[in-house]
Order: C-alpha cells, then sequence, then structure tokens
C-alpha cells in the first residue's frame, strides 16, 4: 500500500468588519428602494387621474326623528327597520284613551258654556223689560205729578178768593210733594234697569269667552288625538325603532328615518386645492361596493373653518394636518330614481375636477346603471 497524502484544507474565508460594514449599507438600501417603489405603486401618481383631486368619505343622509308631541303609551308601530316609507304614511300610533276621556269632558264643559250664553241673553231680555216697565211707571208718575201741580194752582187760586179753605190749598201742595218723590224714585228705578241690562250684556259676552274657550280646549285635544297618529314626513327609510308597542314614551323618538331625498358624501380636501373648489363644482362618486358604478354630485357644502384631519380619511399623499370638510350633493332626482338602491355609511371616494374645462377621464364618465 502507498501512503498517498492527504489534500490540504482550505483556509476559511475571514470576513472583515469593512465588509460586514457594506454589506449592511447595501442592505438597508434595497430595503429603502423596495419601501420607494412600494410607496410610489400604492400613493404615486395615477395618470388616469391627472388634473383631479379626490379625498374619501361615507355616504351620509339626513336622518328624521317621528316623535310623539304627547308622553303617552305606544299602541302599535306599523312599520319594520331598513322598510321604505313615503311622506304622510302612518308609520306608529299612540293610545288614545286619555285623550277620548279629556275630549268628552271638554265637549260637556263647551255645551255647558253654550248653555250659559242663552241663560245670559234671556236675562238680558228680563232687564230689558224691566227696564220698560220701569220707564211707564217713570210716565205715569210725571202724569199723576202734573195733576198734582195743576190742582194745588186751582187750590191756591180758590183759596185767595176764599172760595175754599186754606187747609185744602195746603193738602194739594203736599200732594204736588209727594208726586216729586214718587217721580224720582221711579227715575231711579229706571236708571237702575238700564244698569242691570249693561250687566246682562256683560254676562253674554262672559259666557261666549266660555264657549271659546271649551271650543278651543276640544280643538286642542282633537288635535292631540290627530297627532297620535305618527306619520312620515319625508319619503325615507326607517333606521331604529327606538320604542316598542306598550311602553310609554315622555314625548320623545318613536323612529328614527333616514331620509332619502337628501343624500350626500361628506370628505376632507387639504388647504392647498380647496380655495379651487367652488359651490356647484361637479363631483364624480365611486362607492367601494360598487366600483363600477361612477355616481353624479355636485358640492353643496365647504366649511369656512379648518380642522385637523379626521383619522378615517386617507389621502394619495403625505396626510395633512389641516383639513377642509366638503359635503358632495348627489341629485334628489337621481336619488329619487334609485331610491331602493340608495344606503348609507357606504365608504367611497369623492373626485373634483381642478379645471372645469378638461373632460372628464374615461373611468370617471356618469355610470348610474
Amino acid at each position: 500500500m502507498t501512503n498517498e497524502p492527504k489534500p490540504e484544507a482550505k483556509p476559511k474565508k475571514i470576513i472583515t468588519k469593512q465588509q460586514k460594514k457594506w454589506l449592511i449599507i447595501v442592505v438597508v438600501i434595497l430595503i429603502l428602494a423596495g419601501l420607494v417603489i412600494a410607496a410610489w405603486q400604492i400613493f404615486g401618481k395615477d395618470d388616469k387621474n391627472e388634473g383631479l383631486v379626490s379625498g374619501n368619505g361615507r355616504i351620509e343622509a339626513v336622518e328624521i326623528d317621528v316623535a310623539a308631541r304627547t308622553p303617552g303609551r305606544v299602541k302599535d308601530i306599523l312599520v319594520r327597520e331598513g322598510e321604505l316609507v313615503t311622506a304622510g304614511q302612518v308609520v306608529a300610533l299612540m293610545d288614545t284613551e286619555v285623550l277620548e276621556a279629556e275630549r268628552r269632558q271638554a265637549e260637556a264643559q263647551l255645551k255647558q258654556a253654550q248653555s250659559g250664553v242663552e241663560t245670559a241673553r234671556s236675562q238680558v231680555v228680563q232687564r230689558e223689560s224691566e227696564k220698560e216697565a220701569a220707564l211707564a211707571l217713570v210716565g205715569q208718575r210725571e202724569a199723576e205729578l202734573s195733576v198734582a201741580r195743576k190742582r194745588a194752582l186751582r187750590s191756591l187760586t180758590l183759596a185767595a178768593e176764599a172760595a175754599t179753605s186754606q187747609q185744602e190749598a195746603d193738602d194739594d201742595s203736599a200732594r204736588v210733594q209727594s208726586a216729586v218723590a214718587t217721580v224720582s224714585v221711579a227715575r231711579a228705578q229706571l236708571a237702575a234697569s238700564a244698569a242691570t241690562i249693561v250687566t246682562a250684556q256683560a254676562g253674554i259676552a262672559g259666557a261666549q269667552s266660555a264657549v271659546e274657550a271649551a271650543r278651543a280646549t276640544v280643538e286642542r285635544i282633537q288635535a292631540d288625538i290627530k297627532d297620535s297618529s305618527l306619520k312620515s314626513p319625508r319619503d325615507g327609510r326607517v333606521q331604529y325603532r327606538v320604542a316598542q308597542p306598550g311602553e310609554v314614551v315622555g314625548g320623545g323618538r318613536v323612529l328614527s328615518l333616514v331620509d332619502l331625498s337628501d343624500v350626500y358624501m361628506t370628505f376632507f380636501l387639504p388647504t392647498a386645492v380647496v380655495g379651487k373648489v367652488a359651490l356647484g363644482t361637479e363631483v364624480r362618486l365611486v362607492l367601494d361596493a360598487a366600483p363600477q358604478y361612477v355616481i353624479p354630485a355636485q358640492v353643496s357644502f365647504v366649511a369656512d373653518v379648518a380642522q385637523f384631519t379626521p383619522k378615517t380619511v386617507e389621502t394619495a399623499s403625505e396626510r395633512q394636518k389641516l383639513m377642509f370638510r366638503v359635503r358632495a350633493q348627489i341629485p334628489p332626482a337621481l336619488l329619487k330614481k334609485y331610491i331602493t338602491q340608495v344606503k348609507t355609511g357606504l365608504p367611497g371616494m369623492a373626485y373634483i375636477r381642478l379645471d372645469s374645462k378638461v373632460e372628464w377621464p374615461a373611468h370617471l364618465q356618469v355610470k348610474a346603471q
């Protein structure tokens, strides 16, 4: 056997500190380059949206509360959550048993007040009759006074000629004084009768006021009974049933509706571009749930005060610290056409042209069907 020489072991490669330093630098550069590429792909300029400014938001609508005007018990609720309702539709009923009893009481008081008017009128007629009697009595007493004066005058003449006694002349003079007093009493009675007529007429006015007050009470209770049938003020969708049948509400909410004729998206724009956005500016909305549709809208509100960017806002560039709230209103005619498909709370994007002379790009042409 021959002894072959063993192969020599390869020397281990030694990495110096300088090489390690450069290796770390290369890795960091590669990582940063990857992040830059990813950020450019996500947030970089999109040629399709050149000349546009956008912001994300959610579809919202005006909320309407259907509430009982007076405290009471909910008798029945005629609609369910999510159901579409029309303006004037009865959506809930309040119990009216107590109101019905109050109405009957008020109607009885009205009849009593009307009877009071008739009584006051009859009293006026009676007082006028008494006045007529007093007036006739005054005439009688004045006639008696006239006769007494004539007799007294004749007696004085005859007594002066010694044709009658002085006693008879004195008696006739006394009868004149008595007749004068009687006339005064009759005239006082006439004045009293006139005063009672005025009082009786005032009683008619008071009784008529009582009738009007009782009638107003009846009408108020009838209005409360009418309002116990709660109606929807607008076309919309039932959002919540706040109360349930049998519950007692203190004049509070029973249902919460969403007005589907007043739907909009609220989004935020940075200070650099909001100055170019005017009321009535065209907007295109694209919802995350249906990106194949493009919904037309118009700017209906631009806040005049900036605010800190909400956490829900995501911008294509670095988030701005201060943003302006903008509202894009969807046309009511379009909402009415697709009312069964209108839903609130859906997120999406709003696009605005900075130059109205530039045509909308193909992917933002209106597609509502």
